[in-house]
């Protein structure tokens, strides 16, 4: 596998992106951020379901100075999502970790200079989030929404935030197409070194945010690119948690968690095999250790899989083996198999 690319590190609030650290997940609120009491609920279901950060809009005044009664009831570190008007980010900048900015749509160069002056007196990082669908002017009659265009927004900003002697920068270049996000970033990290926030904007719903986010972070990844990310889901705050982190584990950037192998349904199938995963992946959300686990519902593909997985469950007709490294520790009737079966991962999750 490609090794991942270092970047400079940076934090937000007490998370830290780039260098070496975890790949974060990140994720947005939807209510409207002047109902302190909506925004502060959702704040708390992503962060109980497995956020890194949050990012909430500010789209006018109320917004901005609802963040300090959000501030004082939240501990997850938050981003202000900032459009159009650049005081929403002066006023922001006194209760969040980082600033959200679109290039595209900010202002001049004197207003950004007021945002980077707000950030550094407060130790704040800055997102330049650029965006396939609103490049400024100058961008999109040259190149049109191309990659190149994106590309050349962002190195334009970059540039301009070190003349004002900032460099707590992270980057996002988003479409809502996956060629032209992938192709954006590919084209400019070799261009610096600062962190990159991954995401295929406007995604769409569960099915086509999540297949679209798979295809187009997940390819970011395997080139060894991406720090942080946030999968774009039209739909239930913690599926985008759900996916992203999914996303990471399976690239092979995440160790942690078990990784399920189960076969296809097939005519050989000899239980009920979608009860049985379904079971098993929900009695295992708290598994930390990494393991490769499998539950095969025939002896085609089960003995093969169990040779290379930690804790394994082979079905036959009415019964099963469990087996640990290859070796069966019990031949029980399928009712007695998943309780098994759990048991022997469980050994696994004792603490060292």
């Amino acid at each position: 596998m490609v090794e991942r690319i270092e970047t400079k590190k940076i934090y937000v609030g007490d998370v830290a992106i780039g260098g070496d650290s975890p790949i974060s997940v990140q994720s947005m609120t939807f209510s409207k951020t002047r109902d302190v009491k909506s925004t502060v609920e959702q704040i708390n279901r992503l962060h109980f379901a497995g956020a890194d950060i949050v990012r909430v809009a500010v789209p006018d005044f109320e917004d901005a100075h609802a963040l300090k009664d959000i501030r004082e009831q939240t501990t997850i570190p938050l981003i202000a999502d900032i459009h159009f008007n650049h005081k929403l980010a002066l006023i922001s900048a006194q209760y969040v970790d980082g600033i959200r900015i679109n290039p595209g749509n900010i202002g001049s160069k004197d207003k950004v200079r007021e945002v980077v002056k707000a950030c550094q007196d407060r130790g704040l990082s800055i997102r330049i989030g650029v965006n396939g669908g609103s490049l400024e002017k100058q961008f999109e009659e040259r190149y049109g929404a191309t990659a190149d265009g994106m590309v050349a927004s962002a190195d334009y900003n970059i540039k301009f935030l070190e003349d004002l002697d900032f460099t707590d920068i992270k980057v996002s270049m988003k479409a809502s197409d996956v060629w032209r996000t992938v192709e954006a970033y590919r084209k400019l990290r070799p261009m610096n070194n600062y962190p990159f926030h991954l995401g295929v904007t406007e995604a769409g719903t569960k099915f086509h945010g999540t297949i679209k986010s798979a295809i187009g972070i997940g390819s970011l990844l395997l080139d060894g690119i991406g720090d942080t990310l946030r999968v774009s889901i039209t739909g239930e705050l913690e599926e985008e948690i759900k996916v992203g982190k999914a996303i990471v584990k399976d690239s092979g950037r995440a160790k942690d968690g078990l990784n399920i192998i189960s076969c296809p349904t097939c005519g050989r199938l000899e239980a009920d095999l979608v009860k049985a995963v379904d079971e098993v992946e929900k009695r295992t959300t708290h598994i930390k250790k990494p393991l490769n686990v499998s539950v095969m519902g025939c002896v085609v593909n089960a003995i093969g899989e169990a040779k290379h997985s930690d804790v394994a469950i082979a079905y036959g007709k009415g019964k099963g083996l469990v087996m640990v490294k290859g070796k069966v520790v019990a031949n029980l009737p399928e009712e007695q198999l998943v309780d098994r079966f759990l048991d022997e991962i469980e050994k696994y999750n004792v603490p060292n």
